[in-house]
């Protein structure tokens, strides 16, 4: 198996081509189509179809947060876990003030700098995750990300 590509902030995202442009594009023009259809002449039929293009929309969007959503909650137990590990004391008192958004983001910060890394979001009080790992610099890659 090949290894995986060195990770960095400019390359931490993930695409799934399929799912984000290929099913994303299907799904809107269908939802086009049918409400052109639905305004071409109404039938019971076409708002159906109208209705159901809606729903597969819904569904898609759902699908990626609710799997989004649980891959955050893992992260913040690791996350928790980790720096319950490798925190001083006083520093280690205040995990529980770190919000789900900040543990995502201390994630790709190796244990070396996290320390320093953990003690900045508190001083400077950032919350933005974007913010965060533009700060990492010795970047840990997460390869298993939904």
């Amino acid at each position: 198996m090949a290894e995986p590509a060195e990770q960095t902030y400019a390359t931490h995202r993930r695409f799934v081509p399929m799912y984000h442009f290929v099913a994303a594009a299907l799904f809107l023009v269908n939802l086009v189509y049918a409400v052109i259809q639905v305004f071409g002449g109404f039938t019971v039929g076409r708002l159906i179809h109208g209705l159901a293009a809606i729903a597969l929309l819904i569904l898609y969007w759902y699908a990626r947060t609710f799997a989004t959503g649980v891959q955050d909650r893992v992260i913040r137990l690791e996350e928790r876990l980790r720096l319950q590990e490798l925190l001083d004391p006083d520093v280690r008192a205040r995990i529980p003030e770190l919000t789900t958004r900040q543990l995502v983001a201390l994630r790709f910060a190796s244990d070396g700098e996290l320390q320093g890394l953990v003690r900045r979001v508190f001083d400077e009080r950032i919350d933005d995750p974007e913010t965060i790992k533009r700060l990492i610099v010795d970047w840990r890659p997460d390869h298993c990300r939904v």
